[in-house]
């Protein structure tokens, strides 16, 4: 087993320990001649950690199924065409990862892991796992675990980017009953979470602007006033940025 899968798995590494010179040379030697066949071995052992991770993500076990989550995040990071080939089925583990009934820890590593693979695919054809993500993450928002906060609300920023013309008017209506969420934590009595809430409002601002259907209405009477009045107390620069960009 090398080093990336031992990374995938969870395993750790084994120590090095110090080698003759005359030996490593003959070592290197040995490994150059035969690359090739490494390669495929490396490609063979990957495809059946995959299968491995798959098991373990339905694994009764709530520790393993935590496990199998960070596996498929490592696997994502260090081999991505893996990624790109499995694609639904990685999606599909990971959003029965995020409905987890027992296990905190699972769905943590379930968030984490979807926004670094929707990261690697830049959010592309996501299909109907987009409501599926979109609907748990905004349930996390409002969480007692303070790392889930934080990543409920870097993912559900990274879905206001993919949205797309697909999904805009279903994720417009997602955002504007999580407009309270947003305001709550943009006071959130942890620093980062804040801090994520802040740059996840920036990224859902556009879905927050009101269709000007009826012209005769004046521009005071389209702005959201409960929206106007808690940035105006609390976060003045916010208010500012939606109104130069006239979402407000």
């Amino acid at each position: 087993m090398d080093q990336t899968e031992r990374r995938i798995l969870g395993q750790p590494l084994p120590v090095p320990t110090a080698q003759p010179k005359k030996r490593r040379m003959s070592m290197m030697s040995f490994f150059s001649k035969v690359s090739w066949t490494l390669r495929f071995q490396k490609q063979e052992s990957l495809k059946n950690m995959f299968s491995i991770l798959a098991e373990r993500a339905q694994d009764p076990n709530a520790k393993k199924r935590h496990m199998a989550m960070r596996g498929l995040g490592t696997m994502a990071c260090e081999t991505p065409d893996k990624v790109r080939k499995y694609k639904k089925i990685i999606l599909d583990l990971l959003v029965h990862g995020l409905y987890d009934p027992v296990s905190a820890e699972v769905i943590l590593e379930s968030v984490k892991t979807l926004t670094i693979i929707l990261g690697k695919i830049q959010g592309k054809s996501l299909g109907s796992f987009f409501v599926d993500i979109t609907l748990q993450t905004r349930t996390l928002l409002d969480d007692e675990n303070d790392n889930l906060r934080y990543s409920a609300f870097i993912l559900f920023g990274q879905l206001a980017a993919f949205a797309g013309r697909k999904w805009k008017t279903f994720f417009t209506s997602q955002v504007k009953q999580t407009q309270d969420s947003l305001l709550i934590h943009l006071q959130d009595r942890n620093p980062q979470v804040a801090k994520a809430c802040k740059t996840t409002f920036r990224a859902c601002s556009p879905y927050l602007k009101e269709r000007k259907e009826n012209s005769f209405q004046t521009e005071e009477d389209q702005r959201n006033p409960k929206l106007c009045r808690q940035l105006s107390h609390y976060h003045p620069e916010l208010l500012q940025f939606f109104y130069a960009n006239k979402i407000l």
